[in-house]
């Protein structure tokens, strides 16, 4: 039977001088090559031009670190960044949310499907959603080597002992809400590969995206109940900021994905 786990990894792999490689900046590139590759996979099979792919891995990778940036100061700390906005641009001190990612992707592939593929939006989100599912699932393991997103006390001898996440009591078996997320989006990752390569759901338009959106906001909703509040205004309300924001991208899904069945597949 598994029981605590002493959690006291150091999130620097190495450091040469004022230089330092983080387990999470590792694990963050790691994600995004993997979906270089398998997009480009993708696209081989589909005939489509793969001079599209340099520049769609570029506004991707752009609006991921930009939004998601934003997403932290506007929905987590504003308060303080309205007070300070010169701490916006130091994002290696951390920071970064989640939803605002997906915010930024959206609005990153809006213009890309305008000014490069010349398509529908929904065309090229059927595709990215697939590798950003498990982009996902190593930044959340790069949270996990951060000790950082953790979960709440499990009240057993059962948890992961986070040692260095000192705001919080360190010998407290707790939940690794950072595993499970990534569990569940490497879960998603799958289920979205098997619908692509298996099941003629790209012929729909929107199911591929529909479902993602469905799959990994409804996971990230019901795991928030066992994390520990990211921001002190959370504290009291019903449901945290985590919840409140997941919502609309659960009900978007829903909206797509219901709606694929509605419609003729695409020739």
């Amino acid at each position: 039977m598994l029981l605590s786990i002493l959690w006291d990894i150091d999130p620097e792999i190495f450091k040469i001088g004022p230089i330092a490689v983080r387990w999470y900046g590792l694990l963050f590139a790691l994600g995004f090559l993997l979906g270089y590759y398998l997009v480009e996979k993708m696209f081989k099979k589909d005939g489509i031009k793969l001079e599209w792919l340099d520049k769609l891995f570029l506004y991707t990778m752009i609006a991921t670190v930009v939004g998601a940036r934003l997403g932290h100061v506007f929905f987590y700390g504003w308060e303080f960044y309205s007070q300070h906005p010169a701490e916006i641009i130091k994002i290696w001190r951390g920071g970064l949310a989640s939803h605002g990612a997906t915010i930024g992707i959206l609005v990153a592939l809006w213009f890309y499907s305008k000014k490069v593929s010349r398509k529908s939006m929904l065309w090229i989100l059927d595709y990215v959603v697939i590798p950003v599912a498990l982009a996902g699932c190593f930044i959340r393991l790069g949270n996990l080597m951060n000790s950082e997103i953790i979960g709440t006390q499990t009240h057993s001898d059962w948890g992961f002992q986070f040692i260095r996440a000192s705001i919080y009591e360190p010998k407290a078996p707790r939940h690794p809400a950072q595993l499970y997320e990534a569990i569940c989006y490497l879960i998603s990752f799958g289920v979205l590969s098997f619908m692509y390569w298996k099941t003629n759901a790209k012929q729909y338009s929107g199911r591929l995206f529909g479902a993602f959106f469905v799959m990994i906001f409804t996971a990230r909703f019901f795991i928030e109940f066992i994390k520990e509040n990211q921001e002190a205004f959370e504290q009291g309300m019903l449901l945290n900021m985590g919840q409140l924001l997941s919502i609309p991208f659960v009900l978007i899904g829903l909206f797509f994905l219901i709606r694929s069945y509605r419609i003729e597949p695409m020739k």
